[in-house]
């Protein structure tokens, strides 16, 4: 990887039963390979550990980009991670430290992933689907968690 591109880490989400993605998960590597194809990244790692279904949410990004015709050359991850706060700092334990960051995540997620991004000294910026590509149901049930989650990190903070 040219040492002036980024690596995209891809936050994981649930993997539905057979290794299927779910729809949060493959919005979110669609993404990611974007940010590839377009070179604004070197690299991508994704980041999630096993959830209720395997494989691992890291596996499944990492199937997904290699589909979408990224190299495996191209492609790490780690597949410890159950949260967000461990998907950045196994992330971060992967790579060297002047390595900079996009976080991959969904725009409701976003404010609290880079938070946690400069909690652990990240050099990170973020980037994502947009806001028109979640449905109603989705925002409906994401956003009061995620705020009451960024109300947790923020008293982390003190």
């Amino acid at each position: 990887m040219p040492a002036n591109r980024p690596t995209a880490l891809i936050l994981g989400a649930a993997v539905w039963p057979g290794g299927l993605p779910s729809p949060t998960l493959r919005r979110r590597v669609a993404h990611g390979v974007a940010l590839y194809e377009a070179g604004v990244v070197g690299t991508i790692m994704g980041c999630g550990g096993l959830g209720r279904h395997g494989p691992s949410e890291a596996e499944v990004i990492a199937r997904l980009c290699r589909e979408a015709g990224v190299p495996d050359r191209a492609i790490r991850f780690e597949d410890r991670s159950t949260s967000t706060r461990e998907n950045l700092v196994n992330a971060q334990a992967l790579l060297s430290p002047d390595t900079p960051i996009v976080i991959v995540t969904d725009p409701y997620h976003r404010p609290r992933a880079r938070l946690i991004a400069r909690q652990i000294g990240l050099r990170a910026t973020s980037s994502g689907p947009g806001w028109h590509q979640i449905g109603p149901r989705q925002l409906l049930r994401n956003i009061p968690r995620e705020a009451l989650a960024l109300a947790a990190v923020l008293v982390r903070l003190r």
